[in-house]
């Protein structure tokens, strides 16, 4: 069983304005009981000195692509003043196939001088990876044939696997020991204005939508992923993410020894 919580950090970006408002949601987060953070902006050394200040241990990032190219020292610097050695992109935004290619030689490329820093370059997911690009193929199938596999790895997002149309526990399998850390994010379905036939997809809760955690904690277990993290971007219970995130983790409490 996973012993320890994360959140990634977008969930309370509202709630982030200044060293002030980020040391007040710190302990807010501790006190719920989130004991890993990623980061979603902010990166800073105070970011790293009032997560330590709560107990919080930051694996990873989901930071500026360019800089992660370009800037690589000052990008490294940054990450071991975070303690994190997972430095991540939130998506490469790529559509074409000679984009996605250029994207995965670019990656690659980094990917080998961080590797030799003790570095490892990360890629979330959302839904727009599983559209066909090219002779049956998606992004997300060219990402996982084309990415550095011991240089590389996967933040698989469950609710965007979900969206799709994807099978959660399929694609942790197949992405077996190239996950470091899994997107915990629930999804359900609400009437539409369309119709009384039609239904729209919604972010919800951990456990308050339609996905299997049971089997998809076990198979995230199964497949060596290191971290999971909560996260929901929106819908949050009376518009406050921090009820959301007490409901998250009084429901994960199960699955958590």
């Amino acid at each position: 069983m996973f012993k320890k919580l994360g959140l990634q950090v977008y969930t309370v970006r509202d709630h982030i304005k200044d060293e002030e408002s980020m040391d007040a949601t710190f302990k807010r987060l501790a006190e719920i009981g989130y004991s890993e953070l990623q980061t979603a902006g902010w990166e800073s050394e105070t970011y790293a000195k009032l997560a330590k200040k709560y107990g919080h241990t930051i694996v990873g990032t989901h930071y500026n692509y360019d800089k992660i190219i370009n800037n690589i020292d000052e990008t490294m610097k940054l990450h071991e003043i975070l303690g994190t050695t997972n430095v991540g992109i939130g998506g490469c935004g790529a559509r074409t196939y000679e984009d996605i290619m250029k994207f995965i030689e670019s990656y690659n490329k980094a990917a080998q001088i961080y590797a030799k820093n003790g570095f490892k370059l990360t890629y979330h997911n959302h839904s727009f990876e599983f559209v066909e690009v090219k002779d049956g193929k998606s992004t997300m199938d060219l990402l996982v044939e084309g990415l550095d596999p011991e240089k590389t790895s996967f933040v698989l997002d469950t609710c965007w696997v979900a969206n799709a149309g994807g099978d959660v526990c399929g694609w942790l399998e197949k992405l077996a020991g190239r996950i470091d850390i899994l997107h915990l994010k629930d999804l359900k379905v609400n009437f539409a204005d369309e119709g009384k036939w039609a239904v729209r997809q919604q972010l919800c809760e951990i456990g308050n939508g339609n996905l299997a955690w049971d089997r998809i904690l076990k198979s995230a277990e199964a497949t060596g992923v290191k971290h999971i993290v909560v996260e929901q971007d929106n819908f949050w219970i009376d518009n406050d993410p921090f009820k959301s995130l007490e409901f998250s983790k009084k429901y994960l409490d199960q699955f958590l020894g």
